[in-house]
């Protein structure tokens, strides 16, 4: 790759986004990790707060709405179990 000034702008641009967006996802895994691991009188209150982070994480476009309906769909599935 040729180092002309666009092309750098923009890898500096892709890194800090993926850097963005890895600890994004790693917020919503944790989150959901802690739903699927609490005991079952804090279940209702990690759910409360997993849904939170994934609503977050999808208005910020790294997860896709769908994605995100799914995601909370499923952890209800578990709460409810």
């Amino acid at each position: 790759m040729s180092a002309k000034g666009s092309e750098l702008k923009r890898v500096k641009q892709s890194r800090k986004a993926n850097a963005r967006n890895k600890h994004y996802k790693s917020m919503l895994k944790n989150a959901i990790k802690a739903v699927e691991e609490a005991s079952s009188e804090n279940k209702q209150d990690q759910y409360k707060k997993a849904v939170s982070v994934i609503d977050k994480v999808s208005s910020k476009g790294v997860i896709h709405k769908n994605k995100a309906s799914r995601k909370k769909s499923r952890l209800s599935r578990v709460i409810n179990k």
